[in-house]
């Protein structure tokens, strides 16, 4: 739980509100959004180390 002390305070407010208040349909709206985002974020990375931009 470390992680989440370091996590900006948008992130934080997101984790909070899943926990505390997100109905269902919310729940399922943002795991898709975050998973499309966590998704595109990696494949970029992967993209620039083989084009061999950091």
């Amino acid at each position: 739980m470390n992680q989440f002390k370091t996590m900006p305070k948008s992130v934080k407010k997101a984790i909070r509100y899943i926990h505390q208040d997100a109905p269902e349909d919310h729940l399922i709206e943002l795991k898709k959004l975050f998973n499309y985002a966590i998704d595109k974020r990696i494949e970029e990375q992967k993209s620039s180390i083989q084009n061999g931009i950091n």
